[in-house]
């Protein structure tokens, strides 16, 4: 049974093939076109997962029900006119030329690619797809399903009860009241992009205090006893396809949206924390609820709301779940695998097992990879002096690398499937560095100096450095660095921004502000390769703990090929590049070839 997921045109497109319930491929538009959060057709990655197919594909599954959609902007556009009605039309032909006709687009780009699916074109629902993604993937084989997101059809949050090779869903909260869209209106009113900002309101929050928590409450957000909750829509523009606040909104809150790239003041990290606290207290409210009318012990998330590791760390210490489960690529990407999983296990009618233990996912590293000769290749194209190294040496090579304080990009592997490097595709270097963060930063990341970045430890050995109370192999938790290892509090912190440089413990490269950190714990199992590195890295220094950031550059998708991996070590100061088994030195390249590149080379904004 072959069944392909296809998730397109609101962002983050992508493709996920099943073989008989097991995740063959998966992986983003993105990453092949370069277009950050790309919403096309993902035309690309549904060839990259043809290309791993054994046969022809029983069926296709879209992650959501466009005529359902449509019929909800319509509805909309009605309710409000005459407001709103120049983005309407404006929304029109693109529905009227593609997004209508979904399912000729797919038979037809599919008979491109030799395939004949016609009649085998299959259509979830969007919080369905979210709900599959994460309870089907998951260990547990009962289990409570939270999905919060922007918006699908209608849904914006549910809850569901999985047992199985079934989903039965509970509970809805409809359009326009949505804890996405909340979250996304303060990411637009502090100056950064809907859909593609979020996580940095969330790194930004720790540098403020939730003075306006209480304005959130009592002027924003209703909240119910049941966990379910109504937005104030007389402080929202979205409704109206205009901007996601209005001037009520922002009256309330002190003057007009930061724009993009004006400083960033005390109000902006105090909205982040509010808006941060509060989204907390209602993911709390609706998992306490989802407990109740399921009896589950355990809980599985998905939508993009789940993939706030702040919100899902307090979770699991003060919710009422014993455990809970996060599907690594829980936005819109992910919708192609749950689209895919549903289809199989609840139209197809396929069994499922599960341990307690294994989820089905991999380590996430279900997309493109690359041999050695591949990688060799295009090093000898391009002109790059490089070492070959044996396995029994490179991992040894690369910690002495790092311990020395190199940053490295590594290349390793079939590539992540969602939005976080797991060690595949990622820039790595010594946590114990003072100057790491500002170096990656500026220099090599070229983005705001505030945002934190994230540990790679052995799970082994996490303890030793977090209070954490689970395994973290998605990096989808915070947990504090452990007291012990904490540097006092100096005077000279101050408040807001002003924080940023002070060293606050053992480990200061991956410390926040308020002493969190993003762990990503690694085990033999699922990446062998950064736990042969961090053993190496451990053994050299006593440390078991590197940086860890996704390989890219401000505006520009994780690297894939090998070929955007050299781009991006040429156009930054990153010390060195492994390519699978080759290593680069910047070191010893000569000084015209990387002028000739530019290093001066300039990024598109976020």
């Amino acid at each position: 049974m072959r069944i392909l997921g296809i998730s397109a045109f609101y962002h983050d497109s992508a493709a996920a093939l099943l073989e008989d319930g097991r995740i063959v491929a998966a992986v983003q538009e993105e990453r092949f076109t370069r277009v950050k959060h790309d919403a096309s057709f993902p035309r690309e990655a549904v060839r990259h997962c043809l290309s791993r197919a054994s046969g022809p594909l029983d069926a296709v599954a879209y992650y959501e029900k466009p005529l359902l959609k449509f019929e909800r902007i319509l509805r909309t556009a009605f309710f409000e006119a005459p407001f709103g009605f120049r983005a309407f039309c404006a929304a029109m032909p693109v529905w009227l030329r593609q997004k209508l006709w979904i399912r000729s687009l797919v038979e037809d780009s599919l008979a491109e690619l030799g395939h004949d699916v016609r009649g085998r074109v299959l259509f979830t629902g969007h919080h369905q797809a979210h709900a599959a993604s994460t309870f089907f993937a998951s260990p547990f084989g009962e289990a409570a399903v939270l999905t919060v997101d922007g918006v699908g059809e209608w849904t914006t949050t549910a809850i569901a009860r999985g047992s199985g090779n079934r989903l039965d869903p509970l509970r809805e909260i409809e359009f326009p009241h949505s804890l996405g869209l909340l979250y996304s209106a303060f990411t637009y009113f502090c100056g950064f992009r809907v859909n593609s900002g979020e996580y940095k309101l969330m790194g930004l929050a720790p540098y403020g205090e939730p003075r306006f928590a209480a304005t959130i409450r009592e002027n924003l957000v209703d909240v119910r006893p049941d966990g379910s909750f109504r937005l104030n829509l007389d402080y929202f523009g979205f409704l109206r396809g205009e901007r996601m606040t209005n001037r009520r909104f922002a009256s309330l809150f002190g003057g007009p949206p930061r724009l993009p790239e004006a400083p960033l003041t005390a109000r902006e990290c105090d909205l982040a924390r509010s808006v941060q606290e509060v989204t907390e207290e209602i993911i709390l409210g609706l998992a306490r609820e989802a407990r109740r009318v399921t009896g589950a012990a355990n809980l599985c998330l998905a939508g993009g709301v789940a993939l706030n590791c702040v919100a899902n760390a307090r979770l699991l210490r003060e919710g009422p779940f014993e455990r809970i489960w996060v599907q690594p690529a829980s936005g819109d990407a992910g919708g192609a695998l749950g689209a895919a999983l549903a289809v199989h296990h609840l139209h197809f009618g396929a069994p499922r097992t599960a341990d307690g233990c294994h989820d089905i996912m991999r380590g996430a590293f279900l997309g493109p990879e690359y041999s050695a000769d591949e990688m060799r290749a295009e090093l000898e194209r391009r002109g790059l002096p490089f070492r070959r190294l044996g396995d029994a040496e490179l991992y040894g090579e690369l910690a002495r690398l790092l311990a020395r304080g190199d940053v490295l990009g590594i290349v390793a592997g079939a590539a992540e499937f969602g939005p976080r490097a797991l060690g595949h595709r990622s820039i790595l270097a010594d946590a114990r560095r003072s100057d790491v963060q500002r170096t990656l930063n500026l220099k090599i990341k070229q983005r705001e100096s505030f945002r934190p970045f994230a540990p790679i430890v052995l799970v082994e050995r996490a303890q030793e450095y977090f209070e954490l109370a689970s395994e973290s192999p998605y990096m989808l938790l915070t947990a504090p660095v452990r007291a012990e290892r904490r540097t006092p509090r100096q005077p000279e912190d101050g408040r807001g921004l002003d924080r940023i440089h002070a060293v606050r413990s053992d480990i200061p490269a991956v410390t926040h502000v308020d002493y969190s950190a993003r762990v990503q714990t690694v085990d033999r199992i699922r990446n062998p390769e950064m736990h042969a590195l961090l053993t190496e890295f451990d053994r050299l220094t006593g440390c078991p703990v590197l940086v860890n950031t996704s390989f890219n550059v401000r505006g520009e998708p994780p690297v894939c090929h090998p070929r955007e991996a050299i781009d991006g070590f040429l156009a930054t100061e990153m010390d060195c590049l492994a390519l699978g088994p080759f290593i680069v030195e910047k070191r010893n390249l000569p000084p015209g070839l990387v002028r000739s590149f530019g290093v001066a080379r300039t990024f598109a904004p976020d």
